[in-house]
């Protein structure tokens, strides 16, 4: 079996353009391999979301929307890893861990199912051998105080309601790859 195939577009520039702010992480770096603690347990990795911290978004935004997509899983629909909704505006960093929001205070912010099925975050996953993957983390900031979903909504169905409610948007893209 191959797994050659191309180069998936990035997700953002698909959808309509919104300006930038600042997003910043101590785990992990634009363009860099991630470290394998936040990769999934299947592959030997301890499935930790890493930190994040965001500054400089619109002064009307009211909420956040963070999320994780690998757009260069082989399933032609990509693979979301994370989506955290409904995230209040007074708070600005998640740290190392909060993948699931059990025991941090995230004002009533919770984690919808990502693509394993579950409620949190998902770590990397790529088959091995395959190229690096992208992981793109992204926060989004919202024009409503929350977004009328549950926790059973589908990333996609997420990312439909964001993109009617996104003022602007920060992207950090590391990387992941198993060797064979």
């Amino acid at each position: 079996m191959t797994l050659e195939r191309p180069i998936a577009p990035d997700p953002y520039e698909l959808l309509p353009t919104v300006p930038s702010f600042t997003l910043t992480s101590d785990d992990v770096q634009n363009g860099e391999p991630m470290d394998a603690r936040h990769a999934h347990g299947s592959t030997g990795g301890d499935n930790v979301s890493p930190q994040l911290t965001w500054s400089d978004f619109p002064a009307e935004t009211k909420s956040f929307t963070v999320t994780c997509y690998d757009p260069d899983a082989p399933t032609g629909s990509g693979f979301w890893h994370w989506v955290l909704v409904n995230v209040p505006v007074n708070v600005t960093q998640l740290p190392t861990g909060a993948g699931g929001a059990a025991g941090t205070d995230l004002g009533g912010a919770f984690p919808v199912r990502n693509d394993y099925g579950e409620q949190g975050y998902g770590g990397a996953a790529p088959p091995p051998g395959d190229r690096p993957h992208r992981y793109v983390f992204a926060v989004h900031a919202l024009d409503v105080d929350r977004l009328d979903l549950t926790p059973d909504a589908s990333p996609a169905y997420v990312g439909f309601n964001l993109t009617f409610h996104t003022l602007a948007r920060a992207v950090i893209r590391p990387t992941y790859q198993i060797k064979e």
